[in-house]
């Protein structure tokens, strides 16, 4: 073997001058701004859905069927998830070309506009078809913002943050979730206690303007972060030549179809928080409205501690074990809360939907953020995620509609829909224990071994 020569002097004086010249990893601040911009997205998507449950079937759609007008309703609310793949390949086009913050800045303000000009949108009486028109088009801005959100947060988070604690500083994306959907639901009850007139006419507008002062505050956090060091790292030496999403398709196309299987986990969340919303609040089972958006605003705000708690957790034991007993437990625990709705008993609805949304999904919010982006190396990182992930909630989209058509008259119409939201957590199980545990690779090194790609070897 030929000896080695050791760096020249002036070899290492660029090599720490070039380290000298990198910003510094953030990881409190990036983990801030991305849980301000998950709370922003989160409460505005979450808006919609509580809105399409509750109002929109009377307010943008013709009178007659009220299941027709709540099928209608559930696919808006679907619509948006068709729009986030496209949000997701374009947008983590630039994210990973130009960076991971100039992305999510636009994205942040996509969903701030959409979701004000929904509270201005005329009513079917006003101007018929062109008001259910008008909200699909603000519904697909709005899914076009959160389909680059969710993975730009967790890229750029995931790489501020210290070896070893990757999964903790990364769960404050899906807090910011936790927190948005509780504004989102605290929101709504007490406009869902207003006189019917009232909140048909102008309460249910309320929390769309609303929008306005989350997107300040979360805008002016994101001006002030910097890039993640390792992107800066790979911009220049490592930058794939052609796109980023053809890039990630061509040399990881199985990580990529994978994160879309693992993706159909978040099939409960949807059907936890608008089906069963609609399910119990419905003629068939006629719960307190009020009621049951206060089971979803502490359900879900408690689990604003135990995703942090997830995702410490998976830092230590690995993101495999804690996203395996959350799809046990959600599986579980999904069968217990239909039933509890269906024999309109409040005590074990709470106590299944803490089960479920504050122990079990956060097993899954905790962790999903962190295990997705290190499936990737940086330069296609956020082009990977976005697209596995946003394919696969296409499904997740759709699920309180196709819940809707499942469910049968009686006491036990429930149980299909459990069956369907079983069968797609049972699929995630699959995908996520046929994939490598990440939790204890050095960042440089994420995505590298099954990397074939010219920029591997650069």
């Amino acid at each position: 073997m030929g000896h080695v020569q050791p760096p020249t002097p002036a070899a290492e004086t660029a090599v720490l001058e070039r380290a000298d010249s990198l910003p510094a990893k953030t990881p409190k601040k990036a983990a801030l701004a991305s849980f301000l911009g998950s709370t922003l997205e989160y409460y505005d998507f979450f808006i919609y859905g509580t809105a399409a449950a509750l109002v929109f079937p009377r307010i943008f759609f013709p009178g007659g069927d009220p299941v027709v007008a709540l099928l209608g309703a559930m696919a808006t609310f679907g619509v948006g998830y068709l729009a986030r793949p496209l949000g997701g390949v374009i947008m983590s086009h630039f994210g990973d070309r130009i960076g991971r913050k100039q992305a999510l800045m636009i994205t942040l303000v996509i969903m701030g506009v959409a979701s004000i000009g929904i509270g201005f949108l005329p009513t079917y009486d006003q101007v018929g078809y062109w008001a259910t028109a008008l909200l699909l088009v603000g519904r697909l801005a709005q899914g076009f913002s959160a389909g680059a959100e969710a993975a730009g947060a967790s890229t750029l988070t995931m790489e501020h943050s210290p070896e070893g604690r990757r999964g903790f500083f990364t769960s404050f994306v899906m807090t910011g979730y936790a927190s948005g959907m509780v504004l989102s639901t605290v929101v709504f009850i007490p406009l869902a206690a207003l006189p019917e007139e009232q909140l048909l006419g102008w309460g249910w507008r309320v929390p769309f303007w609303l929008s306005a002062v989350v997107l300040l505050v979360a805008y002016w956090i994101r001006t002030r972060l910097e890039e993640p060091p390792v992107f800066e790292e790979t911009v220049e030496a490592k930058k794939p030549k052609g796109i980023p999403a053809a890039e990630v398709l061509k040399t990881q196309w199985r990580d990529v179809l994978r994160v879309a299987l693992v993706m159909l986990f978040s099939v409960m969340q949807t059907t936890f928080t608008v089906y069963a919303l609609a399910y119990a609040t419905g003629k068939g089972i006629g719960l307190d409205r009020t009621l049951m958006l206060t089971v979803n605003a502490l359900t879900i705000g408690l689990s604003m501690f135990t995703i942090p708690l997830a995702g410490i957790i998976s830092d230590r034991f690995g993101r495999k074990k804690v996203l395996l007993v959350g799809s046990l437990g959600c599986a579980i625990t999904s069968f217990g809360y239909f039933w509890a709705i269906s024999e309109h008993n409040i005590a074990l609805i709470f106590v299944f939907g803490f089960l479920n949304m504050s122990v079990f999904y956060s097993c899954w919010n905790g962790v999903w953020t962190v295990f997705f982006p290190e499936m990737f190396p940086a330069p296609v990182r956020y082009s990977g995620m976005a697209i596995g992930s946003q394919v696969g909630l296409i499904l997740t989209g759709f699920a309180p509609a196709i819940a809707t058509v499942l469910a049968q008259p009686g006491p036990g119409g429930w149980i299909p829909v459990a069956v369907f939201t079983v069968a797609c957590l049972a699929v995630s199980a699959i995908a996520i224990a046929t994939a490598r545990e990440t939790h204890r690779t050095p960042l440089e090194e994420l995505g590298l071994p099954r990397q074939r790609s010219s920029f591997a070897s650069r």
